[in-house]
């Protein structure tokens, strides 16, 4: 469950032989990294037996499941179920029309608390009015943006939709199967937890510079046991080349790809310097970096447009607690500005989380890591969804044509129940 440890110039032609080796970084080459990757079969059946936190998807790789892990506040375990359509178990005002709902990765999601301590839950019951919860631990910006497409084409689908990013959502976009960056750290306890497993993702065509939306490789149950085979594994993503950016990025690995890695600066009009060594990592997080919010532009546009075609209003929700948010409190500029910009340009309906919580910092005599700790327990903490949901109240009441009941009429006489509570006349 430790998320929070993931998280912590001129274009050269090419050289003779493809791998470049550096230093005392990783001391593993990418090929031996992936075939340190792949997964047991008891793994892999655990997942598809269940019961598990999550269950396997065509689409998008996996969608939550029933499940009851113990990573919540105080030891305790969470309640983490799903209702028949596939969106987190919800209790307020079900019966009653949904006009919201939600997309987005674990703090979407809201992992390490129960069903009825999201976000979504502690506005629904100030709204008066449910809010769906379609978000999924691990997922990225391209991820979310699917599960998106899928659920507002069914018949639960929504006039309100608001489109989560947090963190690497960007970088995650870009990986066939994050799996492979996350197995070193992250704990499946016997298949229980696993997720991650290849799925629909973005990847840039370096000869057009266009990025290309590919579907998932291993798309049925039967497929997903290539995972356990580490020649599959090295054959199917030695190409990766956000992977393996990342995977040097990290420390993972010693070596990149510098033919791949220069056309790809190139098309991305950064000043990779091989002759500068001692800051190839610096410079691959950088170019990574540019690669990812180039793809989160393009879905932006897209989800943009899908909600414009079908007669749904977008609202995009922006935190990344770990390093933007971290860096901004230094006095220091936040990686995604592009982003910000651009839905400021465009005009996007958009609410900055980063930004709500360095204005509530100021109002405490606390060090950043003593107020982080009141809110956060890696995800957020109940009272970090609870102060979240009332962050973004404001805008929600705002957003939403009608208000929603609790902001319609001051009157407290008013007989507006009539016909919302059931069995009230």
């Amino acid at each position: 469950m430790q998320r929070r440890e993931f998280i912590k110039m001129a274009a050269v032609a090419p050289l003779v032989g493809k791998a470049v080796t550096v230093g005392a970084q990783g001391t593993v080459t990418f090929e031996e990294f992936l075939r340190e990757s792949a997964v047991s079969r008891e793994v892999i059946n655990r997942f598809l037996r269940g019961p598990s936190w999550a269950r396997f998807d065509p689409e998008v790789g996996y969608v939550l499941g029933n499940y009851l892990p113990s990573d919540g506040i105080d030891g305790s375990a969470t309640i983490s179920t799903i209702q028949a359509n596939g969106a987190r178990a919800s209790h307020m005002y079900t019966g009653k029309r949904c006009r919201i709902n939600t997309y987005g990765n674990s703090f979407t999601h809201c992992h390490q608390v129960s069903d009825g301590e999201t976000w979504q839950e502690y506005l629904a019951a100030h709204l008066g009015e449910p809010v769906r919860n379609f978000g999924m631990g691990g997922f990225g910006v391209y991820q979310a943006y699917r599960r998106m497409l899928k659920e507002e084409r069914s018949d639960h689908g929504a006039e309100y939709v608001m489109l989560y990013i947090w963190g690497d959502d960007h970088i995650r976009t870009l990986l066939r199967c994050r799996h492979a960056i996350t197995n070193r750290f992250w704990n499946h306890q016997g298949g229980s937890m696993f997720h991650g497993n290849f799925w629909s993702h973005l990847e840039m065509d370096l000869d057009t510079g266009r990025l290309i939306e590919k579907e998932n490789l291993l798309s049925t149950p039967a497929a997903l046991y290539h995972m356990t085979d580490p020649q599959f594994m090295v054959d199917h993503l030695k190409d990766d080349l956000a992977l393996r950016l990342y995977a040097f990025k990290l420390g993972y690995i010693r070596d990149l790809d510098r033919e791949q890695t220069g056309r790809l600066a190139a098309r991305l009009d950064y000043p990779f310097d091989w002759n500068r060594e001692s800051t190839l990592i610096q410079q691959a997080s950088e170019l990574l970096d540019r690669y990812s919010l180039r793809a989160t532009l393009y879905i932006l546009a897209k989800a943009r447009e899908f909600a414009t075609q079908n007669g749904r209003k977008l609202l995009v929700i922006l935190f990344d607690p770990y390093r933007a948010m971290a860096d901004m409190q230094k006095g220091g500029a936040r990686y995604d500005q592009d982003i910000v910009d651009y839905l400021g340009k465009e005009k996007f309906d958009y609410f900055d989380m980063n930004e709500v919580h360095l204005r509530d910092y100021k109002k405490y005599s606390l060090t950043f890591e003593a107020y982080m700790k009141e809110y956060f327990i890696g995800h957020y903490n109940p009272r970090g969804n609870n102060f979240f949901a009332y962050s973004i109240k404001n805008m929600v009441v705002n957003w939403l044509d009608p208000k929603p009941i609790t902001y319609r009429k001051p009157n407290p006489e008013s007989n507006e129940f009539k016909g919302y509570i059931v069995g009230y006349h």
